[in-house]
């Protein structure tokens, strides 16, 4: 029997070296690409070109809202303050059980009208729609039956009136150039049909008139982890998927996208929670099946700020609700996995998603609980496994700090020293403590799921340090 052990415990060790050094070498070839696209970005910028702000994509800007009353008129604030000539605001508020339409209504003057909306893909009725045109560009608030954030976001495609739509979260503020930044890959090439903004959480940070003028770390120590999260997450692979068409999710919270592709396509889809990953690659297999040429990019200059759950209750809702958005992606359109008609996009992307994403909280959890049968059993050789572990939480954190300071430097924040060693001293306790808790609470977000399945879900939310 002890042979047995002896042999399963060799086999478990040899798989997870493997996985992790498969996982380690995506993360650096990621980190070094997406660094090095950062620093190509704030060059481009340094000289910039005046052609392009000459021509303008007319947009519209659509906001679902489900019980955003503290946050939506910061938001709703910081889209008026664009540097951009064209576009349009449309709020769709799903339902709300509190005031956020009458915080919309009574904050920008909004009047109720009769308005006919062709419904080109499917969404629960509109209630009433209210506009204004007190403003530089116009904001209609339409308060419909609760769907759930797709429906809403359904119902904003069909009441648009521009060729190309963005969609952002209720809690979340742009910079004032990011309209501008997000959709200069449109103008530089007509076949892409939706572009991905960068998010970072802005608990810490001052912002007036769409620009940081004050940034530090969050209070905060699960916001602080979730800050180095973000800028990881953004840096690695979502740069270096871009570079082959590979992009298959755009953050819902700030995502452009091309309006007649997404309705040809069926628009967003209301029985998921993860309507964001689901509509990009949605995306994906309708342009292959119907052989139309097309680009999904993405924009690491495009800046969109937003609420980190500062509650270890609400993160592991956020993550929950992710992670069941992700399996019930990866499930619809398993048939990708594998299959030569998608290229890269099947070999690469929708692999690393279903191993290092869907399958990574199962792995990681069943690891650990390997270990402590080994240390149980005398099976752990000590030496070697305090070496491997030590070697992975220096390697993952040098590259979540790599991916912070690339970050604050190319966007040009300054961080006082205590928010310097603040960013060292988390970063360690993030990738050896806070990844480990959430990927129990991942791997144990598909129990029961289909009772809540496109529920919203609440997460507390604080007035956004805009002015």
């Amino acid at each position: 029997m002890k042979d047995v052990f002896q042999f399963f415990f060799n086999c478990v060790g040899f798989f997870f070296v493997l996985y992790m050094i498969g996982y380690s070498s995506f993360q650096f070839l990621s980190l070094m690409v997406g660094s090095s696209a950062l620093y190509g970005a704030k060059r481009r910028n340094a000289l910039k070109n005046e052609l392009l702000n000459e021509y303008y994509l007319p947009v519209s800007i659509v906001v679902p809202a489900y019980n955003e009353e503290v946050t939506i008129e910061a938001t709703i604030r910081s889209l008026l303050a664009l540097e951009y000539k064209l576009y349009e605001i449309i709020v769709v508020d799903d339902g709300s059980s509190d005031d956020t339409s009458r915080v919309v209504r009574e904050t920008f003057h909004l009047k109720q009208v009769n308005r006919p909306i062709q419904r080109r893909v499917q969404c629960q009725p509109a209630e009433a729609i209210f506009e204004s045109r007190a403003y530089k560009v116009p904001i209609t608030l339409i308060r419909k039956k609760n769907g759930g954030k797709a429906d809403a976001l359904n119902m904003g495609v069909n009441a648009s009136q521009y060729p190309y739509f963005l969609c952002m979260d209720a809690d979340s503020v742009l910079q004032k150039d990011s309209l501008e930044k997000i959709v200069r890959p449109v103008l530089e090439d007509d076949k892409v049909i939706a572009v991905g903004g960068s998010v970072r959480p802005c608990n810490g940070a001052e912002i007036r008139d769409g620009e940081v003028i004050r940034y530090r770390m969050p209070n905060h120590i699960l916001a602080c982890m979730q800050v180095l999260e973000y800028d990881r997450s953004f840096l690695a692979a979502r740069i270096l998927f871009d570079k082959f068409n590979g992009t298959i999710i755009i953050s819902g919270a700030f995502g452009l996208f091309k309006k007649s592709v997404v309705i040809a396509a069926g628009g967003y889809n209301a029985a998921t929670v993860g309507e964001d990953m689901e509509l990009v690659v949605k995306l994906h297999v309708f342009c292959r099946e119907n052989q139309i040429p097309y680009r999904i990019r993405y924009a690491t200059d495009a800046i969109c700020w937003t609420q980190a759950p500062e509650r270890l209750r609400d993160l592991c809702k956020q993550r929950k609700r992710w992670h069941i958005g992700l399996y019930q992606c990866m499930t619809e359109h398993r048939r990708i996995l594998m299959n030569p008609k998608y290229g890269l996009v099947s070999f690469v992307s929708y692999l690393y998603f279903l191993i290092y994403e869907l399958f990574s909280p199962y792995i990681e959890v069943f690891g650990v609980i390997t270990v402590i049968m080994a240390m149980f059993l005398e099976f752990l050789n000590w030496p070697f496994g305090v070496m491997y572990t030590c070697i992975y939480i220096v390697f993952s954190a040098i590259l979540s700090l790599t991916a912070f300071f690339a970050r604050i430097h190319t966007i040009d924040l300054k961080l006082l020293w205590m928010d310097v060693i603040k960013a060292i001293g988390l970063c360690v306790l993030e990738v050896s403590c806070l990844r480990f808790l959430l990927a129990w609470v991942r791997m144990s977000s598909l129990i029961g799921y289909r009772r809540k399945k496109v529920s919203w879900g609440k997460i507390e939310r604080k007035k956004i340090n805009y002015t």
